[in-house]
């Protein structure tokens, strides 16, 4: 699972190429489980309320927001959409849902317009 989350933060800034799902998926939840441990830690010594972020739990999130951004435009170019199909998520209700199905679907199979296939090239 970490190896997944070390591979996507070393293309950090990298919005060209594919990601697997597995790369995507590790990545958010790698970033979903060191979140709730910082603000938990936060918490437990007083630095934040149930309400608010604490310091660093802030940090860490903002210092996540690129590479988060990269990795699902990768994972959007392996399923052959271009990063304009982030703006799918700014729709009101259904936005989220729309992402979710396009995230969790199986990327293209063999090359396509952003590269070659991430599930056949480290085998």
């Amino acid at each position: 699972m970490l190896h997944w989350y070390v591979e996507a933060l070393k293309n950090g800034l990298n919005f060209s190429g594919r990601a697997r799902r597995k790369e995507y998926w590790f990545f958010q939840l790698t970033f979903f489980l060191i979140s709730i441990a910082l603000m938990i830690s936060e918490f437990i010594l007083g630095w934040s309320s149930p309400e608010s972020y604490g310091i660093l739990s802030g940090l860490f999130t903002l210092a996540m927001l690129i590479p988060n951004i990269a990795v699902t435009v990768r994972r959007l170019h392996d399923i052959d959409r271009s990063a304009w199909a982030l703006l799918f998520g700014l729709i009101p209700l259904v936005g989220g849902i729309i992402m979710l199905v396009m995230l969790a679907k199986e990327g293209t199979r063999g090359g396509n317009v952003y590269g070659d296939d991430p599930k056949f090239a480290e085998m």
